[in-house]
């Protein structure tokens, strides 16, 4: 039999290394999200331009969001965001997910072309879709223009602008959630489809009778990245707009960087991060009670 050494305080050696395993994930945690939460927190309620030292003025940022124009403008924009991404993500990752949850022999290849746009850096993606969006010379266009539609001038209209934003996000995320859908379609009972076979159902029959209903949980968790992803959404207003044109296609954290970062107005855009915060927390300690009474 194995003798397993302890040191003094009785604690083996194998746990020694587990905690050194912990502690690194654990410092990364307080570091990279506890501090910044507690910074956040204590800079919003302070008046600060990084330069001089930080000047307490209690709930002054917080009631000066509430009579800030350009604050609900940005709300507005991505609550329109929100409605238009979470809808069209949702169908497009499901359908491709179906679509790929067949037996066919290029069904690994198309699962691995569908999911590389995750892996693309943002940068590098609204660089390739600046160009497929040009009005004059974009391949988006070029290819309405085959079918008779004159295309928008899709960045440069404040009625397209945000569409554009909506559509490249939706190809950039859509191969994850693919993936999640499929996890999902294959942990179904191949038994309701043969029940459903039998009593002469058709594939739109099963689609509302079985599929839909299984996949209930995994549609919720996907809706709900959805809609915390939809709230954070900066990397491609940034990068096609600039919040523009006629601040049509600011969001919340695009009006956050621009208030931190462009105006030094770091307690402001603290106070403005909290309550972003406060809202995805409440959101998604919301989603974690729904989940755990569907789960018992």
């Amino acid at each position: 039999m194995e003798i397993v050494k302890k040191n003094k305080c009785g604690i083996n050696e194998q746990q020694n290394i587990a905690y050194w395993f912990i502690l690194v994930p654990v410092f990364l945690l307080v570091v990279f999200a506890i501090v910044p939460i507690i910074m956040a927190l204590y800079y919003s309620f302070t008046d600060y331009n990084i330069i001089e030292s930080p000047n307490w003025v209690g709930f002054r940022n917080f009631t000066r969001i509430f009579q800030d124009e350009f604050f609900f403008i940005s709300l507005k924009n991505t609550i329109v965001y929100t409605f238009l991404y979470v809808p069209l993500g949702l169908i497009v990752s499901l359908g491709a997910a179906i679509l790929l949850n067949r037996k066919m022999k290029t069904t690994s290849l198309f699962r691995t072309f569908f999911y590389l746009p995750v892996l693309c850096s943002s940068v590098a993606t609204a660089t390739i879709w600046y160009w497929l969006l040009n009005p004059q010379v974009g391949l988006l266009n070029q290819l309405l223009g085959l079918i008779g539609i004159n295309g928008p001038a899709w960045l440069y209209s404040s009625n397209w602008a945000m569409t554009a934003i909506v559509i490249m996000s939706v190809w950039m995320s859509f191969g994850g959630n693919m993936m999640i859908f499929l996890a999902g379609l294959q942990g179904i009972n191949p038994a309701l489809y043969e029940a459903a076979d039998i009593e002469g159902a058709n594939s739109w029959q099963k689609f509302l009778g079985i599929t839909w209903p299984q996949l209930s949980k995994t549609t919720f968790l996907v809706s709900t990245q959805l809609i915390i992803g939809a709230f954070q959404v900066f990397d491609q207003a940034y990068m096609l707009t600039k919040g523009g044109p006629g601040n049509s296609t600011i969001t919340i954290v695009y009006y956050i960087y621009n208030k931190g970062f462009g105006g030094l107005e770091m307690g402001y855009a603290s106070a403005l991060s909290f309550l972003l915060f406060m809202i995805i927390f409440v959101f998604s300690l919301i989603n974690m009670r729904l989940t755990n009474k569907e789960t018992n």
